[in-house]
């Protein structure tokens, strides 16, 4: 089975430990991995270039291949089974966890007949721009790279051959090879061998525990635990920060420019994936997620950032790597992500509204988190008249979105709301008044009354998905004609064989300043699903929830987005924005009319 190129997004599965994660290809390839940080140079990163620049497979020599792969129920670790003329092995991969350092473990076992195997393991730091000193240790073979070292155990073989390190081997019916690769920093002695197939299961075991504890007992719970269990892959266990996807810049637009770094914790990302956990019963994922917001936003939550890295970084300088070919292309590939210096006005809201909804749902605040949300809340009353860069991050002229306005409106609202159904303390009369000029400015100058919809900023023409959020939030009833209007024209507007943009892109209108042309953010597409929920078009919602549902890949992972012209994943991949639609739009699904209306 020859090295492929150029890999589909959909063709990879994930696995992770809570502090990285890595990408399995079906082809047995590990294409992507992070050193210990999510967000840290990458060791593997054959899926943003050429073959050279690290990878890690194991694959059947034959050529002709048959492939079939599946999680182990309710687990985060994969197995991949290939089948050739004369036998069949299945090869089983996982991240230890709970380890004081990573470690990738692959088993492979002989299923069936004989089969021939080959391993070519190829260790770059720094994204493929360094290249290891190897030596061989006391029989481990170590690669090290300034302050990074890898050490690589099997039971069959391995030598090294122009920068790899390969192996042959036969596998029979019930025999099998194992695999370890684990890190530590260079200065620290190498990590003890420990009982690989044992730490598989024990693996195993934790994460069905974790996943046991999934409250939705709905018709897709497979799909809805699966989302949980990426969501918790996403989530950086030393801080409870919670990145957006283990990925950068996998295009939103195949060649193009639209290449963005998510390592990172995203506030809005991370208080929609609270609001899905706690849906889902994880309550102790949400309290770490609590925990993390006030340590990042502590010093100045005035200046609340709309990205952080995961232990709370607030400084994310965004540079190229020119030495990198892209993903099938798409350059430039970006390492940091300067929307850190962005002012987006909708965060502020998105953050209250989930302590809030966290305090509904039972989780007390603790004494400092108020005096953070009536900071938050004081910035909004300063900033609120501002444009912004909206929720989309555009990199063109800042505006006047509505859906930024309609989030200082979810701001005010439940800061009022706070005050009077928990007893905090606050200018409550100011706070209201503050309040009804927001909503009037909204429907004053965001509603276009000819067309009978929300437009995407004031004083537009456009439409903007966005603006499907509205009645989620609690801004107007879903039975209002305003909202129906809306749905109306979005439908009309920016739906393209069935499924929802976030806006208009042509060579005529880009408001986000880069070239026109993406794939359909499947986020929006959930909110629609939420939209035909409210407003009681219960068969539209199941056929829109399934065609989203459609789109993901074998092993129930999404991407950001979905080009249904080439029927492709693209975008950061797996994408923690994605699983938590899934996620709520199967519980209102599940439940019409018993969530809660002013949820995320």
């Amino acid at each position: 089975m020859r090295p492929t190129r150029g890999s589909r997004v959909e063709d990879y599965a994930l696995i992770g430990d809570m502090r990285t994660a890595a990408l399995v290809g079906r082809n047995g390839s590990i294409d992507w991995l992070c050193l210990p940080r999510f967000d840290s140079p990458a060791c593997f990163a054959r899926l943003l270039g050429d073959e050279h620049n690290g990878y890690w497979r194991i694959a059947p020599v034959d050529d002709e291949v048959r492939v079939s792969r599946t999680y182990r129920a309710d687990s985060l670790v994969l197995e991949t089974t290939f089948s050739v003329e004369d036998g069949r092995v299945r090869v089983t991969d996982c991240m230890s966890v709970g380890r004081d350092h990573p470690r990738i473990v692959r088993i492979v076992e002989g299923l069936a007949g004989t089969v021939e195997m080959s391993m070519q393991l190829v260790v770059r730091f720094d994204y493929g721009n360094d290249i290891p000193w190897v030596r061989k240790v006391a029989g481990d073979t170590v690669f090290v790279a300034g302050p990074d070292s890898f050490v690589f155990r099997s039971t069959v073989p391995a030598q090294g051959k122009d920068f790899t390190t390969v192996a042959n081997f036969r596998l029979g019916q019930g025999e099998r090879a194992i695999f370890e690769l684990v890190y530590h920093p260079s200065h620290e002695p190498r990590p003890e061998p420990v009982d690989l197939p044992k730490e598989v299961e024990e693996t195993d075991a934790w994460w069905r525990v974790w996943s046991g504890r999934c409250t939705y007992r709905g018709e897709w719970r497979d799909l809805v635990v699966r989302s949980m269990l990426t969501l918790k892959a996403l989530t950086f266990a030393p801080t409870g920060g919670i990145i957006a996807a283990p990925t950068t810049s996998l295009p939103e637009q195949l060649g193009g420019v639209r290449n963005w770094d998510y390592r990172y914790c995203w506030l809005r990302d991370a208080t929609f994936a609270l609001f899905a956990l706690l849906s889902g019963g994880f309550v102790d994922e949400a309290k770490a997620w609590q925990r993390w917001l006030l340590r990042a936003v502590a010093g100045a939550p005035k200046n609340l950032q709309i990205v952080y890295g995961i232990a709370g970084e607030r400084r994310i300088p965004e540079f190229e790597l020119p030495w990198l070919a892209g993903y099938e292309g798409a350059t430039p590939v970006r390492v940091g992500n300067a929307a850190a210096n962005q002012f987006q006005l909708d965060v502020h809201g998105e953050v209250i509204d989930a302590l809030f909804q966290s305090h509904v749902m039972g989780i007390p605040p603790p004494r400092s988190e108020w005096m953070m949300s009536s900071a938050v809340v004081e910035a909004v009353e300063e900033r609120w008249l501002e444009p912004d860069r909206g929720l989309w991050e555009v990199r063109g002229g800042s505006q006047h979105f509505v859906y930024s306005k309609v989030m200082a409106w979810v701001a005010l609202d439940r800061a009022v709301k706070s005050v009077e159904r928990f007893g905090f303390e606050g200018p409550l009369d100011r706070w209201r008044a503050l309040r009804d000029e927001v909503r009037e400015r909204i429907l004053t100058f965001g509603f276009d009354a000819k067309r009978n919809a929300f437009t995407q900023y004031f004083g537009s023409a456009e439409l903007d998905a966005s603006c499907l959020r509205i009645p989620l939030v609690g801004f107007l009833p879903p039975s209002d004609p305003r909202v129906v209007g809306t749905i109306a024209a979005i439908e009309r507007e920016l739906m393209d064989r069935g499924f929802v943009f976030r806006y208009k892109q042509d060579t005529h209108y880009a408001v986000d300043g880069l070239p026109a042309g993406e794939g359909a953010f499947l986020a929006c597409n959930f909110w629609l699903v939420d939209n035909y929920v409210l407003t009681g078009r219960l068969d539209d919602a199941r056929k829109l929830f399934e065609r989203i549902l459609a789109t993901a890949n074998d092993v129930g992972l999404l991407a950001e987005e979905y080009e249904p012209v080439a029927r492709r994943l693209v975008g950061n991949f797996p994408q923690a924005f994605s699983h938590v639609g899934l996620v709520n739009s199967a519980l209102n699904l599940s439940q019409p009319g018993t969530r809660p209306p002013t949820g995320p």
